[in-house]
C-alpha cells in the first residue's frame, strides 16, 4: 500500500516536469516560427530593396538613352532645316541669275532690233530725201499735174508709215543749236534769229523712238 502511494506521488512530481518541458518545447516552436516569419519578411524586404535599386538603375540608364535620342532627333532636324535653307538660297540665287539673264537678253535683243531698224530707216531716208528734192524742184505751175500729185501722195504715204514706226523729223529751224541733234556745217548772219539759233536746215534729221538716226545738217547764226 505504501509502495503504491509512493509511486503515485512520484508520478505527480514528474508530471509538472513533463508539462514544463512541453511548454518549453512549444515556446521554442513558436519562437522558431516567429524567427522564420521575420527571416521571410527580411528576405522579402531585401528582395524589394534589390528590385527597387535595379529599377532605379534601369531608370537612370534609360534616362540618358532617352536624352541621347532626343538630342539626336533635334540635331537631325537642325541639319534638315539647314539643308532646306541652303537649297532655298541656292534656288533663289538661280532664279535671280535667270531673271538677270532674261532682262539682259531682252535688252540685247531690243538693242539689236534698234540697230537693225535704224540701218533700214537710214536707207529709206535716202529715198525720202530724193522725193523731197524732186517735189521741191517742180515749178509752181506744174504742181497740178497728175504725175506730180501722184508722187506727192506716195511721199505723204511713206512719211505716214515712218511716223507709225516711231520715226519723226528733228526740229531744226528756229531751235537753239544742240550738238546731240544738230550737225553745224556753217555759220551765217541773221536779223531774224539770235546767235546760236539754227537759221537754215540743209538736210533734215530724223529720230527713231528716243535715239537719233541722222543728225540735222544745219547753218547756225554766229
Amino acid at each position: 500500500m505504501k509502495d503504491t502511494q509512493k509511486k503515485e506521488h512520484d508520478l505527480e512530481q514528474e508530471k509538472p516536469e513533463v508539462q514544463e518541458e512541453d511548454s518549453k518545447d512549444a515556446a521554442c516552436g513558436e519562437t522558431a516560427e516567429v524567427e522564420e516569419v521575420i527571416e521571410e519578411e527580411g528576405a522579402e524586404d531585401s528582395q524589394t530593396e534589390e528590385e527597387s535599386v535595379e529599377y532605379s538603375e534601369e531608370e537612370e540608364g534609360a534616362a540618358p538613352e532617352e536624352k541621347k535620342g532626343f538630342f539626336k532627333k533635334k540635331e537631325k532636324k537642325n541639319k534638315q532645316e539647314e539643308k532646306i535653307a541652303e537649297l532655298t538660297d541656292r534656288v533663289q540665287r538661280q532664279m535671280a541669275e535667270f531673271d538677270n539673264f532674261r532682262k539682259r537678253t531682252e535688252k540685247e535683243k531690243a538693242q539689236m532690233f534698234e540697230v537693225g531698224a535704224k540701218s533700214v530707216i537710214e536707207k529709206i531716208l535716202a529715198v525720202v530725201d530724193n522725193f523731197e528734192r524732186g517735189l521741191s524742184a517742180v515749178p509752181e505751175e506744174e504742181r497740178e499735174d497728175p504725175f506730180v500729185q501722184g508722187m506727192d501722195k506716195i511721199y505723204k504715204q511713206l512719211m505716214t508709215e515712218l511716223e507709225g514706226l516711231e520715226v519723226k523729223p528733228i526740229e531744226a529751224v528756229g531751235a537753239e543749236f544742240n550738238p546731240d541733234f544738230h550737225n553745224a556745217v556753217m555759220q551765217v548772219e541773221s536779223e531774224e534769229f539770235a546767235s546760236g539759233v539754227v537759221a537754215q536746215e540743209l538736210q533734215k534729221g530724223y529720230m527713231y523712238r528716243d535715239s537719233v538716226v541722222r543728225h540735222s545738217m544745219v547753218a547756225v547764226v554766229q
